[in-house]
């Protein structure tokens, strides 16, 4: 277990606002301004883990979204309906994402970078990819999102080795509710890259020692989409997003970098 796993309770400052983008509870979006800066380096939209499921929220993501906006950026953090609430799951879980960032990006007057981790990496770089969901896919685009890029931490890259691993008690199995071909075309980040991924800025960090999601997970995705993959020894599944931690540098470094 992570020595950073205390990141899910540390308290921090919460949003300057929230801005809601459907009816349902968790249907919101956190808001932070950059600090002492006029104008935004980019806006950093936060997609948080949890394997999907309804107990895990964005709030554990709060002490990373305040370093980023002490950094200069704009911060957003989004809500999902999760497995295990009304509407969560695929597809719900997907079309909530894709209005949320389409939103986003529609009123950004900066750059849009997105930064998931763990299941939100899954999310992150599925949204980065929506023009390639097949027709009458959830959140399918008919051309590439507009975005400066993505950073995962941890993703479940990978939902056949997800579903087949088992991962957190049969998460990616409750998340997807079958695993049809056609379902995982739509889904897994993998079939979405294949073929490669060269014209999307796409940066993966994992650390060796996540015990969470299995490196490999990160590098089948690598593979076969191209995405440099960043992979930090020693470290698990928590130290990405904790700021206080030895390796927070580097996921700050990938953000400037996809930024440009």
């Amino acid at each position: 277990m992570s020595a950073s796993r205390d990141i899910l309770t540390r308290p921090a400052a919460g949003p300057d606002r929230t801005l809601r983008y459907g009816p349902a509870a968790d249907q919101v979006v956190d808001l932070w301004q950059p600090a002492g800066a006029d104008e935004p380096r980019a806006l950093v939209v936060v997609l948080h883990g949890g394997y999907w499921r309804a107990e895990h929220d964005r709030v554990y993501t709060y002490p990373m979204c305040v370093a980023l906006a002490a950094e200069g950026y704009a911060v957003a953090s989004v809500e999902y309906r999760r497995t295990g609430q009304p509407g969560g799951g695929r597809p719900g879980t997907f079309e909530d994402v894709a209005t949320a960032l389409d939103l986003l990006c529609a009123q950004a007057a900066a750059p849009v970078v997105l930064l998931g981790h763990s299941a939100g990496g899954h999310l992150a770089v599925w949204a980065a990819l929506r023009d390639r969901i097949p027709a009458g896919g959830p959140g399918r685009l008919p051309a590439p999102p507009p975005l400066a890029g993505v950073v995962s931490l941890g993703g479940v890259l990978d939902l056949d080795a997800a579903l087949a691993l088992d991962l957190d008690d049969g998460a990616a199995a409750r998340f997807l509710a079958d695993r049809s071909e056609a379902t995982l075309a739509a889904s897994d980040p993998v079939r979405l890259a294949t073929g490669g991924a060269a014209d999307r800025r796409l940066i993966l960090l994992h650390g060796d020692a996540d015990e969470q999601v299995p490196i490999a997970l990160g590098r089948t995705f690598a593979a076969v989409s191209g995405a440099p993959l960043r992979e930090l020894p020693g470290i698990g599944h928590f130290e990405p997003v904790d700021p206080l931690s030895a390796v927070w540098p580097e996921v700050s470094r990938a953000v400037a970098e996809v930024v440009g």
